[in-house]
């Protein structure tokens, strides 16, 4: 297995440090709102990479943090006139909410900044101690970048230019103008913590540091993040973590890639920001999904309504091989067990193990669902199999388990008529057909197909299925 190491910026080969298993720390939510798309990206992704670590057969421990303290969320509590603990405590539950619709499987631990305050504390006591850190007479404590040598290393940029380059707030209680804030002096009616400084919070950087060598040791094998965290956040981590251990933090750095919209950047300035709950009102999550994970995580992905007509369009495609067969768990057991040699479990595990590519692995799923189409024609024995190892593998990004039938008649898609309104239709088509009004049973079938609603006629009678209209 490879994976494309954002320190090093190439792929190599990925040897756990501790033989079969894989310690991994992921960058989550500031709790003070709902998540967005970009936040989907990040959870579907090292979702999908956590499932086939364990397919592969690792045990991992997956930590993704929750930062329930920040200036963001003091400000958005005081706008809404609660508490913190309130506001957090809601917003958390409407992400997990989120990410169960997504599908996406809870984190290993969860830790908040909130309830690491002791290690925080120390981690910062130790930084001052090995003279990384110094606190000022404002009761603020600072870190010192540029006795961190390595600085700048995952983001490739040199901390000289930066100084004479970027546009730096003036403090004036900074030793240099590179230096970030560790520990926070509380102002009058803020939230704190006691602490050898004074009362106060932590800064942000310094939270994941200090709550992933807490969960994982002082160096674990995977940390990811969104693309927006590469600078300065993860850089600030990596010279805290380092600094104050003395050791390598993390041996592969992965991100994710940005959502666009309609090819913009997504910005509430723009009016193309959305929340994952404000897109889920109108589309199957597992719609959602398919669009984010067909396209490689280190990519971009574009959001626009035609890439979701595409996306549940090629979910038809699997689901319409899937429907009507009849799996139960001892061919789904057997599937898992001889899967292993097919021609196709092969070429799925090489592309997952080529740095997790997930489109590469998508079109040996369309190969195998073509297959399993031809099977129903022509070895309508060997098709049970064949389904089982589609959903099997499928299930390993998180795809294909909802019944084939429901998901058809729309899923979590808003039709456009009701399912009682549809069924009544069917009803007036077959009365009109008894009649022998064969022109009006065929223009209520057309109405319907315009609608994205497709009849199929059998002698059991007619169903229907929901196929998204063209664009």
């Amino acid at each position: 297995m490879q994976i494309y190491n954002t320190l090093t910026r190439r792929k190599e080969p990925f040897t756990p440090i501790e033989p079969g298993k894989v310690r991994m720390y992921v960058c989550g939510m500031t709790v003070y709102d709902y998540c967005h798309l970009g936040h989907a990206r990040v959870m579907v992704a090292f979702d999908v990479i956590t499932r086939y670590l364990r397919a592969r057969g690792y045990d991992v421990t997956y930590v993704r943090n929750v930062t329930d303290i920040d200036d963001k969320i003091l400000k958005r509590a005081e706008e809404n006139g609660e508490s913190i603990a309130s506001l957090t405590e809601r917003m958390i539950e409407a992400m997990h909410e989120d990410e169960a619709r997504l599908c996406v499987l809870p984190p290993d631990r969860e830790p908040r900044a909130t309830r690491h305050i002791d290690e925080i504390v120390a981690m910062i006591e130790t930084l001052i101690d090995k003279g990384f850190a110094y606190a000022a007479d404002n009761g603020d404590v600072y870190y010192r970048v540029r006795r961190f040598e390595r600085y700048g290393r995952l983001s490739n940029r040199d901390p000289d230019e930066m100084r004479a380059g970027a546009r730096i707030e003036v403090d004036e209680h900074k030793e240099d103008p590179l230096d970030f804030v560790l520990w926070k002096a509380a102002k009058p009616g803020e939230a704190s913590w006691p602490s050898p400084w004074g009362e106060g919070r932590p800064g942000w950087h310094i939270e994941c540091s200090a709550m992933s060598t807490c969960c994982l040791g002082e160096t674990f094998d995977i940390h990811g993040g969104g693309p927006d965290l590469m600078f300065p956040h993860h850089e600030n981590e990596i010279a805290q973590s380092e600094a104050a251990t003395g050791h390598a933090y993390v041996n592969t750095w992965m991100h994710a890639g940005a959502v666009r919209v309609n090819h913009e950047k997504m910005s509430k300035s723009l009016g193309n920001f959305f929340t994952i709950r404000e897109v889920l009102e109108h589309h199957d999550p597992e719609v959602v999904r398919y669009l984010l994970v067909a396209s490689h995580y280190r990519s971009p992905i574009n959001y626009a309504p035609d890439s979701l007509a595409e996306a549940r369009k090629s979910l038809e495609r699997f689901y319409t091989a899937l429907e009507g067969l009849i799996l139960n768990e001892t061919i789904e057991a057997e599937a898992s067990i001889t899967g292993g040699d097919s021609h196709f479990e092969v070429r799925f595990t090489a592309a997952m193990d080529d740095d997790f590519n997930t489109p590469e692995a998508l079109s040996v799923l369309f190969d195998l669902a073509r297959e399993l189409n031809r099977a129903r024609k022509e070895a309508p024995e060997q098709a049970p199999a064949l389904a089982a190892e589609l959903k099997r593998l499928g299930g390993t990004l998180g795809l294909l388990q909802q019944d084939p039938a429901s998901f058809l008649q729309g899923g979590g898609a808003a039709l456009p008529l009701s399912e009682e309104d549809i069924e009544a239709k069917i009803s007036e088509r077959a009365a009109a057909k008894k009649a022998r009004d064969f022109a009006t049973a065929d223009a209520i079938r057309d109405e319907l197909a315009a609608l994205g609603i497709v009849l199929k006629d059998s002698r059991e009678g007619t169903s229907w299925v929901f196929e998204t209209p063209e664009a």
